[in-house]
This record gives structure tokens, sequence and C-alpha cells, in this order.
């Protein structure tokens, strides 16, 4: 049976920690099912840190075996150098990585050419990583990508990337820099080394679901930036909830114990695009600073804001969360009083759901509850019963507005520092 743990958000909302917690408890396979090293996951184990981009996290635990799946884009060099890092940590990768051999490869061309595509949109760009994921991903729809396994094809691979490469040449001209020639020969040291992580996944998942392997499998980005459901065109490439899970994996559907749905217990978000919640005053840079707010990924400072719910609840409509993990409560203990987004009005109308049109997010009025703060530390505390009594209204009115029960409640950044509620 597989536990699903999928981003609510617009992503950062600390989802390697409950993964993290998961894995530790027996979990045999842990999954990737989308995305590519634009994902980061910040984990504390064991009191050092360790940054994943497109490694699973489960690749901290001992004894798990980690899977990049299909529906993945996969960066290689940066692939060997999480690998390498862990290593140096201390971390025993043996024969606990695997990539599927249908993933698409992630080329320093895609790199340049995401990069040229931000400057053509201008004020319109959409704040990109810049890691190439979304020209990968482009490629890939438009059948001229690049697949793992034709790596292990020399003049396959070399002539695709020629093709690829003269394609994009003629779009930007003089000023896309880049010689394929260097690619392909950074490939041939490449080639044998990714070889020993290479996999059929579709045998692979066969045998887990049919031999009843305990799976966890963890969403990268989260779901207010699905190409689909998100806040299109500020979103990422690739489907980042639910249903990307079943296209980037063939799980059994059948086959899931349960979804869990991170929250964090204010919101935030990096790159452009809207955020109806932000706060660009005292409060928002508090959460700034307090929360340490700065992409794994990328080092930039997320923007930040209260807790938006009419986006908690959306997320929960497409994504059939069974639990909630709220994150990062303890930012919010020195507020006196604390604001949640319960709905939106434009023009004196209360809005039924996050709408897609950006032209209408532009307009909308918040419609904030003000909750009482609890001014008391609540780091490290592991017991429901210890957390101050604010504390608990906060969480059980979002528990009520969403409608899911808050089963974890992360109250710092270590594995330990989190409530299992029964």
């Amino acid at each position: 049976m597989a536990t699903i743990v999928l981003g609510s958000q617009w992503g950062d909302e600390g989802k390697g920690k409950i993964v993290d917690v998961i894995a530790s408890s027996g979990i045999q396979l842990c999954c990737r099912a989308q995305g590519g090293h634009n994902a980061g996951h910040t984990i504390v184990k064991n009191g050092t840190t360790f940054d994943v981009h497109i490694l699973p996290s489960g690749v901290l635990t001992d004894g798990c075996v980690n899977l990049i799946g299909s529906g993945c884009v996969v960066y290689v060099p940066g692939l060997f150098k999480e690998i390498d890092t862990l290593e140096k940590g201390g971390i025993n990768t043996k024969d606990r990585i695997l990539v599927s051999d249908r993933c698409h490869v992630d080329l320093d061309l895609h790199t340049k050419v995401d990069g040229l595509e931000e400057v053509e949109l201008g004020k319109r760009n959409i704040g990109t990583t810049g890691k190439g994921i979304g020209p990968t991903y482009s490629t890939k729809a438009a059948r001229s990508g690049i697949r793992v396994s034709d790596v292990f094809h020399k003049e396959v691979f070399d002539e695709k990337l020629r093709q690829l490469a003269a394609g994009f040449q003629k779009r930007y001209g003089s000023l896309l820099q880049y010689d394929p020639e260097d690619e392909i020969a950074r490939f041939d040291q490449y080639r044998e080394r990714l070889r020993e992580y290479a996999t059929d996944q579709s045998p692979l998942i066969e045998s887990a679901v049919r031999g009843d392997v305990k799976m966890l499998i963890e969403g990268a980005n989260a779901l207010m930036l699905d190409i689909d459901n998100g806040t299109y065109p500020y979103v990422t490439s690739s489907n980042t909830g639910l249903g990307g899970i079943f296209t980037g994996l063939n799980i059994h559907p059948r086959k899931i114990r349960e979804i869990i749905g991170v929250v964090k217990a204010y919101t935030t978000r990096v790159g452009s695009g809207p955020f109806p919640t932000e706060q660009l005053n005292p409060s928002g840079e508090k959460l700034q600073t307090v929360g340490r707010e700065f992409g794994v990924t990328t080092g930039r400072k997320r923007r930040c804001g209260w807790l938006d719910l009419v986006v908690v609840k959306f997320s929960t409509a497409i994504n059939w969360y069974d639990a909630l993990n709220l994150t990062k409560l303890d930012i919010l203990d020195d507020f006196d009083e604390i604001l949640v987004g319960t709905a939106y009005r434009v023009d004196g109308q209360v809005l039924p759901a996050f709408p897609a049109d950006l032209s209408v997010l532009e307009k909308v009025e918040v419609v904030y509850e003000t909750l009482p703060g609890w001014k008391s530390p609540t780091v490290g505390l592991r017991r429901w019963d210890d957390l101050p009594e604010n504390a608990k209204k906060y969480i059980l009115f979002i528990e009520k507005s969403v409608g899911v029960p808050i089963k974890y409640v992360g109250t710092g950044p270590g594995q330990e520092n989190m409530i299992i509620r029964d």
C-alpha cells in the first residue's frame, strides 16, 4: 500500500520532514513522480541538515529504495552531485537509487533556453528557477525530447541533441551561446555511471504492489503550481497534484492507503504570480525573517502572507486529502494576532472557489478572520496537550474550515519536532 504526500499551496510547505518521518516507519520504496531539480526538500537528520532536489527524501532512511519516476525530468550532473554530497555526509546510497529509463533528460541546452524564454516574456516572466525544467517538458510534449534510455545509444543521443540544438538555434540565433559537441562530450563521461541507476519502473512498481511493499510517494512543488490546476501561466510545467502521481508512476489507484496534504501555517510563494494574502508590510517581513523563508533550490527570498484557506480548500478538492500536516506552527509563536483568509469577494460577491481568471484574482478582496496569538514558544513540543490553548484553537479552526483532520503538526525543523494526533 502507498502513502502519498502532496504540497497544498505554492510549494515550500516543508514536505521533506513528514516524508522523512513516514519513511522512517518502515517504508521500503520511496518515489518521486514529477518535476525535476527545481524542487527542494530540507531535512534535518541526527542534527545534520541535508538538501535534496531531484532525489526522493527516502534516500536518508537506511534500507529504503528510492525511485525517480518516469514523470520526472533529470539533470544528470545534478543527480550525480546530490549523490556525491550525500555519500560525503555519511549516507550510504549504494543500490538504493533508481531512475526510470523513461524520464526525460534536462540538458544544459534547456537551461540556456530557459533563461532566454524568461527574457522574452519581459514583465510577464514566470519567475522560473532557471533550471531548464519548462523547456525540457516542452520538448517532451513536442516529441523531440531525449529520454534516459536514449543516453545509452550514443549515435541516437548525439543525433537527437544536435537536432534539438539546431532547432533552438534557428529560433534564438546568436543569443543562444551553446555548442552541442561540448554537451555530447560530457555525456560520453556520464553514460556508464548513469547506467548504474537506470531501470524499467513498470515491473518494479507492479512487483511492489503485488508484494504489498510499503511505498511512499512524495510530490514535488505543490497544487497551486500544477500546470492544469494552478495559477497558470505562473506555474511549473508538470502535474503537481494527485493526477501527476498516476501518470508519473503507474501506481494502482486502489492501492493508496492515505493521501496527506502538507499545509504551511502561513503562506509563501517564490517567483511571479497571484498571491492574494501576501503581506507587503511588517507582518510579511516578520514571517520571512522568523521563518527563514529562502528557497532551498534557488536561495531566493520567498514572498510571505497569511494562511489562505481558499487555496487550501481548493487544493483539497483536487487532491482529496485524507489528512493534513500543518507545518511551521512555531513561526507564529510571537504574533499578537493572526489573520486567516477565509473567502474572496469581488464586487461584493463571495466567490465559490479559487478562480482561474487572473483578472478576477487581481480584483479579489480577501475576507479575513482574526484569531488571537499565543505568545508562547511551541518549538520542540511533541504532545497535543502541551500546546498553548490559542495554538490549539488555530489548528482546530483550520481543521474545521477545510473539513480534513490535521494529523501532524510541525513544531520545529527536526524530524523529532512533530506532534502526531490520534
